[in-house]
Order: structure tokens, then sequence, then C-alpha cells
């Protein structure tokens, strides 16, 4: 009997015993493509000499130095790195372990900047319906999603959700995509003067939407005109990349496709690839001077905050992203994943549409393609999608609630970023089985 707790009690999972490239395998010896990363996690795939040896050495070096008494080289190396090919503007590096972590420290340095500039009234959040942002009480409080929030809500603090920037589900009939860009973002505007402008501390966002609605790009001039309406008021944009970012959509982080700097941005997932749990907040060298000038001291730690094994990792993985050209592979790839989707599920009948960009995919399963759609709920068309494509052998992302958190279906693809051509089609075979299953029965 395991005396694990799995995080589903009645379909306790088989066990993982080895994995190589873009395949993992259990105990029986079934090979499992990992047309998601797992949760966009593995960037690099599974067993990569470089990094595994860059941990080792680390190990051998030391394994673990309390950031309340020590920094270390990898830490700084990794931040160096980091900011070197940051957008500009972005300064300093926060190292957590996680996603989660990450936003937490977000939310909780812009609080604290603004008491240290002297606007301590400024303590409210704006963030998306139908966004994600981590599990954590004070992520999951400025995630959007009705389905994760909604047993926790008496535990949430309190937060403003605005529209995200969902073209397919939300763009008026006879829009231009401008038009609808522009209105979207207006309702940032909106909700700061309905809450009073000095009082409203960030907007938080996803430069592409993950989890939730599966990998939404937001339309042209979108983030630009947000970046304007947060400068207009003082208001502090915090970019969430922890799934998006490193590389994912083909830009090491996510927002340089949109030509904007967020004042603070979140990473994680592929930072790490999965060889050690890490991610880490950015912010500019403003929001730290106001610390520095100020009390000085960040009001906000975790223990394994800079761990140096994590951090070797973690340079590692961004070192070889960037010295192998990995990111640029991520484009090239990502347009044989699309051509692959589009001819094999373009006119699909129940698939509404095919989005994202780089290796970060998303298909939306629809009732009816014509009208749009959903599925009823009740049908759990997302969960059956997951269970037949693990019976295929192949992991991939499919959620339920794409449209409100209750109604509406998609399937989130993020393989790894040294899938071959022959693998693609192996995903979409796989990918295209199982849904035909599931739509049968359905």
């Amino acid at each position: 009997m395991s005396h694990v707790f799995p995080r589903d009690s009645r379909n306790p999972p088989p066990q993982a015993v080895r994995a190589e490239g873009c395949y993992l395998f259990d105990a029986d010896g079934k090979a499992y493509l990992d047309g998601s990363c797992g949760a966009a996690v593995s960037c690099l795939g599974h067993g990569d000499k470089d990094v595994i040896a860059a941990v080792c050495a680390q190990a051998n070096k030391m394994a673990f130095a309390h950031t309340g008494y020590f920094t270390s080289a990898p830490a700084e190396s990794l931040a160096d790195l980091l900011v070197a090919n940051a957008p500009d503007e972005l300064e300093r590096v926060y190292f957590v372990s996680g996603g989660s972590e990450a936003i937490e420290s977000a939310l909780k340095l812009a609080r604290q900047y603004f008491v240290e500039i002297g606007e301590p009234q400024r303590c409210k959040l704006i963030s998306r319906r139908q966004s994600y942002h981590g599990n954590t009480l004070g992520a999951l409080s400025a995630g959007g999603n009705f389905l994760r929030r909604d047993m926790y809500a008496p535990l949430l603090m309190e937060v403003s959700h605005i529209a995200p920037c969902y073209e397919y589900g939300l763009r008026g009939e006879g829009e231009s995509v401008e038009a609808y860009g522009l209105r979207a973002a207006q309702e940032l505007e909106d909700e700061i003067l309905r809450l009073g402008a000095s009082s409203v501390m960030a907007f938080i966002a996803e430069p592409v939407v993950g989890a939730t609605i599966g990998a939404v790009p937001a339309v042209a001039g979108y983030f630009r005109r947000i970046r304007e309406i947060c400068d207009k008021y003082g208001v502090l944009l915090i970019l969430d990349e922890v799934m998006c970012g490193m590389g994912r959509t083909g830009f090491l982080f996510a927002c340089e496709a949109d030509g904007i700097t967020p004042d603070i941005v979140c990473i994680a997932k592929g930072l790490g690839g999965g060889y050690q749990p890490i991610g880490a907040m950015l912010c500019t060298g403003k929001i730290y001077d106001a610390i520095k000038s100020g009390s000085g001291f960040f009001s906000h730690g975790h223990t394994y905050l800079g761990h140096p094994m994590a951090a070797a990792a973690g340079h590692a993985v961004v070192s070889k992203l960037l010295d192998r050209k990995l990111v640029e592979r991520v484009k090239e790839m990502g347009t044989v994943l699309r051509s692959n989707l589009e001819a094999r599920f373009g006119q699909h009948p129940h698939i509404g549409d095919i989005r994202g960009g780089g290796l970060f995919m998303g298909l939306e399963i629809v009732e009816d393609r014509a009208s749009k759609q959903p599925f009823a709920p009740e049908k759990s068309i997302a969960l059956r999608t997951k269970l037949a494509a693990f019976e295929a052998g192949l992991i991939c992302y499919p959620v339920g609630g794409t449209r409100d958190g209750k109604r509406g279906d998609h399937i989130l693809l993020a393989p790894p970023f040294i899938i071959e051509e022959s693998q693609i089609e192996e995903l979409s075979e796989k990918l295209a089985l199982a849904l035909s299953k599931v739509l049968e029965e359905s």
C-alpha cells in the first residue's frame, strides 16, 4: 500500500521509472510521449547530461547555504545571465522554488514598494478572469478561474477581475482585431477609475494565457495599451510568465513579442527544466532602489531562496537555451507543430480554434463549430481526453472550464524544445485517436 497522498485518490497514477528525451516510461515499460512537458516544465526533455552534470558538480561543492547569511556563485551567475537577456530596466532577480512563490513574492513586493515611497493607500490588485497565477492563497486570489477558486473562496483576499483578452471567445462579430484589443484593455482603465486610481497597486496578467484558456496570446496592441494605462495611473504591471516564459513561445521572455517591459515579471517551470525546483521574480531597478533606500529589507522570504543546486540547474538550462539557439528552434518547430495541427484538426467538426505560438499551442473543443457552442460540462470532455491520450501513450494537458470556469474544453500542448518532426506527427496522431474515442462516446 502506498503512503503517498496522490492528486487523485480514486485513480492513483502509474509509477514513472525512467525518462529519456521526449519520453517517460512506467514500471511496465510503456512509453509516453511528453506532449506537454508535464505542465510546460521539461523544456530540454529528460536526461539532459549537461544539466545533470551541473547539478552534480554543485552538490559536490555545496548543496545549501541559507540566504539569510550567504549568497552563492550559482545564484549570482544565473541572475547575471537572466538580467543580461531580460527586457531593459529589469535589473534584480529574486529566486524562489516555483511559480506560486514567485507570484506571492511579486504581490508582496508591489505592496512594499508603495509603502516605501509613501503611498501606503495603494493596496488593490486587478487581475483577469480565466487567469491562473498559482495555488498558494495569494496567488489563487490573484487568479480568476472559478474551478480553482471556488472551494477556497472564503479564504481568499479581495481582487478585482476584468475580462481576459480572448479573441476567439470575446471578439464581437464585425469588430476589428485592433478595436477588440483596445476595448479589452479599456476595462483596466475603467476598473482603476472605479476603485480609485490612488488605491490600485498593480495589474497582473499572463502574456499568453496558459492552463485556464489554452495558449491564448493577446491581440496586437493590447499590452502596449495596458502598459500606457498602468503608466498613466502609476500602477505596477506584473507579468506572469511562469508557464509561457523561458523560450516557450519563441522568445526567452514572452513579453518581448509585445514589445513591452513589465515592472515585475515572474518565471519558473522552464527555468529549471524539471531538473530542480526553481522560480524567480525579476523587478526594475526603480523598485529595488525604493526598498534599498527605504527600509532596506524586503519583508518576505522562504527557506530555499536561491538554492545553489537549483540555481546551478537554472544556469545550465538557460545557457543551453541561448548557446544552442533552442529559443530560435522553438519558433521553427512551432511552425511545424502548427502546420501539423491545422492539417489534422483545421476542419475537424469539434475543434473550434487552434492558437498559440512557438511550442505552446491550444486546441479548443466545441460541440458546434459554427456557433462556437461548447460541450455540456457534465460530459467531462477534457478529463476524458486526458485519460484517452494517456492510454494511447501521450501526455497532454486538457482542461475544462475554458469559457467561464465551468463550460468549455481545450487541450494545451507544450512539448520539449528538442522534439523532432516525426515526434510531432506521433503527437498529433495519438491526440487524434484520443479525441476520436472521446467524441464517439459523447
